[in-house]
């Protein structure tokens, strides 16, 4: 197992790299960082001046080669846009992302695995095949209509639950911030946790349903019957373990997706977390936090596949035999 995470770090290393490399190649050239931050009644001279401070007049593979060695030891520079750290900047983000993302996925498996096992196990049913059309509407839907939706009906007809912004936080250490602990903060979460959280959830549901009926058709299934075990041993002791391993895959990258493409449902619902930043970073060409950003996200997803690799030989045994 050492050897295995061992293994995996050193292939995620290139990966980092190339990643890096798309990304700041990308954002280098979708915009003019000195134009947007002077404006058009600049000079030559303070441009000239801006270019060298921000090191944008040496070559591209010099900017390049700066920008991975500062990110390796935890440096992605200084933010054009506000002129401040971007590693600050993303610190203080970071805590409402993964805030909405672990509310959205806690939420989308605590009720997508039960309606997927329903479905698979009452197909017939008029509830299964209600969850069924919910399950398409789910996954047809836009998220930002999604929102747009939410917001209509439970905060400006109902007045139920907020609009926009995180709420009241706690401040637990000095960048790490909650709004778990108090009312207002659970509020401004139920909404935009919902919308981000929809499209996963009916994923997982149709998954896990046809997980479920390939399941009940094998033959150890109909083996476990004929030794006369009871139904709910048959489907939720047998059945519904075999059925994880695809789950785990497609929980655990959606929740690299959540974290990566909460762009829409942050900016919706103004959530102050690193998608917000993101999508503010772009209208000024902030390479820095742009860079920073995707290189972040390569992480989070490598750090996922590693823990959903090792996810598996916990849940199947023939991986264990195997090895």
């Amino acid at each position: 197992m050492p050897a295995f995470i061992l293994s995996r770090i050193l292939q995620a290393i290139p990966v980092l790299f190339v990643v890096g490399f798309i990304a700041y190649a990308m954002f280098s050239f979708v915009g003019d960082p000195v134009k947007a931050m002077l404006g058009i009644e600049a000079t030559d001279a303070q441009r000239i001046e801006l270019q060298h401070n921000l090191g944008l007049d040496q070559p591209f593979l010099v900017q390049y080669a700066e920008f991975m060695w500062r990110a390796a030891h935890g440096d992605f520079g200084v933010s054009y846009r506000l002129a401040r750290p971007v590693a600050g900047l993303i610190a203080e983000r970071l805590p409402a992302t993964l805030e909405l993302a672990t509310t959205a996925s806690v939420l989308a498996l605590l009720i997508g695995v039960p309606m997927g096992v329903y479905t698979g196990i009452y197909r017939n049913s008029l509830l299964s095949r209600g969850f069924l059309m919910f399950s398409l509407a789910g996954v047809s839907l836009p998220t930002f209509l999604i929102g747009i939706l939410l917001i209509l009906v439970f905060a400006v007809q109902l007045g139920w639950l907020p609009s926009y912004g995180r709420g009241d936080v706690v401040q637990i250490t000095s960048w790490w911030s909650t709004g778990f602990l108090t009312w207002s903060g659970l509020k401004a979460l139920i909404l935009p946790a919902i919308t981000l959280g929809l499209f996963q959830m009916t994923l997982i549901m149709r998954l896990v349903r046809a997980e479920m009926l390939e399941v009940l058709r094998s033959d150890y299934i109909k083996f476990a019957r004929a030794r006369g075990l009871s139904d709910r041993s048959v489907n939720y002791r047998h059945a519904l373990k075999n059925t994880l391993v695809p789950v785990i895959t497609i929980v655990g990258l959606q929740l690299g997706g959540l974290i990566a493409f909460s762009l829409v449902t942050e900016t919706v619902f103004q959530w102050p977390g690193m998608g917000l930043l993101f999508i503010q970073s772009v209208g000024v060409a902030d390479i820095p936090v742009m860079s920073a950003y995707l290189l972040l996200i390569a992480v989070v997803f490598i750090v996922i596949n590693l823990v959903v690799d090792l996810l598996y030989y916990a849940v199947d045994p023939r991986l264990r035999a195997g090895r």
